[in-house]
């Protein structure tokens, strides 16, 4: 059981049979009432954040049934998103609506983290980066380097990033999951 004091950032609880991570919170000592505590909770399921009081001290919630299981990314049919976990080698399909932006970075054999709440997978958590393979894009020019400039490319996967004008079609690029960004061409 956790309680009010034990609040941090990233604490995982369970309020009203629902999993929760605390995003934020903020201990408030009025000088006349009780004390209390303000957070933001997100919840791990629908991804949905709420805001909530609870009174210091007296408040006390049960922790969650988490598990984090490491899998691998193995292919997409009309079941859904198929992983393998790593040391069961059991396989699991995730339909698309659980996996969300996250198919944007899905390759066949990336390792990710998936998050069970009572045994039932719930969400997805991805390397910070990605390498993907530019499938579209318009092709760069010479001396164009050093603008600064912008353009678009497709990856491999469907994603549309802005990249400088000097990458090409053909080119594997890292990419940050957390912001979708271009980060830097891979060297081969």
């Amino acid at each position: 059981m956790f309680r009010t004091q034990d609040f941090r950032k990233n604490l995982k609880l369970e309020l009203d049979g629902k999993p929760y991570v605390i995003v934020d919170f903020q201990h408030v000592n009025p000088g006349k009432g009780s004390a209390f505590v303000k957070t933001k909770l997100k919840n791990l399921e629908t991804g949905l954040v709420i805001e909530r009081t609870f009174k210091s001290g007296v408040d006390t919630f049960p922790k969650p049934d988490l598990e984090e299981k490491e899998m691998e990314f193995l292919y997409t049919d009309a079941d859904g998103y198929h992983f393998m976990d790593q040391v069961t080698y059991e396989t699991v399909a995730l339909r698309e609506d659980s996996v969300g932006d996250c198919k944007n970075y899905l390759q066949e054999g990336i390792k990710l983290f998936i998050l069970y709440y009572n045994d039932r997978p719930i969400s997805l958590e991805l390397p910070n980066f990605v390498e993907l393979k530019v499938a579209q894009t318009d092709p760069g020019l010479k001396g164009d380097t050093a603008t600064g400039g912008q353009k678009k490319a497709i990856l491999e996967t469907g994603l549309q990033v802005s990249v400088p004008l000097f990458i090409n079609e053909g080119e594997v690029l890292k990419i940050d999951t957390r912001t979708a960004e271009y980060v830097e061409r891979v060297k081969k």
